[in-house]
């Protein structure tokens, strides 16, 4: 998604204007251009959630339950 900010654009409009992009269309800034006439170009891309990995590889916590369903009866 390419956005074009025009001259004139104050810096705050402009971190406004991302940030609402970031926030609510999981977008994030890949390049952002001023051209000699004051201008911007802001160039988002789409936002990488990666999951992280959990470890089952040790006990389990102090507290932690487990139930288990005897299925339908």
């Amino acid at each position: 998604m390419v956005l074009y900010l025009p001259r004139g654009t104050t810096r705050e409009a402009a971190r406004s204007v991302l940030t609402e992009h970031a926030e609510y269309g999981r977008w994030e800034l890949s390049r952002l251009r001023l051209y000699a006439d004051g201008s911007r170009t802001a160039t988002l891309r789409r936002a990488v959630i990666r999951a992280v990995r959990t470890d089952l590889s040790g006990p389990p916590p102090e507290g932690f339950v487990r139930t288990l369903s005897a299925g339908p009866d």
